[in-house]
C-alpha cells in the first residue's frame, strides 16, 4: 500500500459522503467534496507515475474509485430529480456493460488488458463537467440552463458512443479468441 493507493481509497470513501451531502441538500459541501475528489484523482496519478509507485492494486483501485464516485453522484442527482432519469440510466448501463464485458472477457481469455478509448475519455470528461456544473449551480445559485441542458445531451450522446465502442471492441476481441481456438 502506497500513498497513491491511499489517495484512491480516500476518493472511494468520498463517494458516500457526496451522496449524503446531496441528499441533505448540502450542495456547497457536496460540490467541494466532488472537486477535491477530482483533484485527488490527478494527484494520485501524478504521484504514482512521478515516483514509480504504480501498483497492480492501483490499476484497479483508481478507475474503480472514479466510477463509484461518478455513478453515485449521477444516481443521487437522478433520484433527487435534478438530472433526468434517462441520462442516469444510460450512464449506469454503460458502466455495467463495460465492467460486465471486461469480466466476461477476462473469464474466457484468462487475461485482460484495458486501454481506455478516446471516446470514453471524452465521455468521462463530459460526465465530470456536467456533475460539477450541476453541483456548482445548486451550491451557488448559478443556473445556466442552456449550458446544463447542452451538457446533458453531450453526455447522453458520448455515453451512447462510448458504450457502443466498447461493445464493438469486446465483440472483436471475443471473435478473435474464437478463431484462436
Amino acid at each position: 500500500m502506497n500513498i497513491a493507493n491511499v489517495i484512491s481509497i480516500g476518493r472511494l470513501l468520498a463517494s458516500p459522503v457526496a451522496v449524503w451531502l446531496i441528499i441533505n441538500r448540502e450542495y456547497q459541501l457536496a460540490f467541494m467534496v466532488f472537486i477535491l475528489a477530482g483533484i485527488s484523482d490527478a494527484v494520485d496519478g501524478f504521484i504514482a507515475k512521478k515516483f514509480d509507485m504504480e501498483t497492480e492494486l492501483g490499476k484497479y483501485l483508481d478507475p474503480m474509485a472514479d466510477k463509484v464516485l461518478l455513478v453515485s453522484v449521477y444516481v443521487t442527482l437522478g433520484a433527487t430529480d435534478i438530472l433526468p432519469n434517462w441520462l442516469v440510466i444510460l450512464v449506469v448501463f454503460r458502466d455495467v456493460i463495460i465492467v460486465g464485458g471486461a469480466m466476461l472477457y477476462h473469464t474466457v481469455a484468462k487475461s485482460l488488458t484495458v486501454t481506455p478509448l478516446i471516446v470514453s475519455k471524452i465521455n468521462t470528461a463530459a460526465q465530470v463537467a456536467l456533475a460539477a456544473l450541476v453541483l456548482c449551480a445548486l451550491a451557488y445559485g448559478f443556473l445556466d440552463h442552456w449550458s446544463i441542458n447542452a451538457l446533458i445531451y453531450i453526455v447522453g450522446v458520448t455515453t451512447l458512443l462510448s458504450g457502443g465502442a466498447y461493445v464493438v471492441t469486446w465483440s472483436r476481441k471475443a471473435a478473435a479468441l474464437e478463431k484462436e481456438e
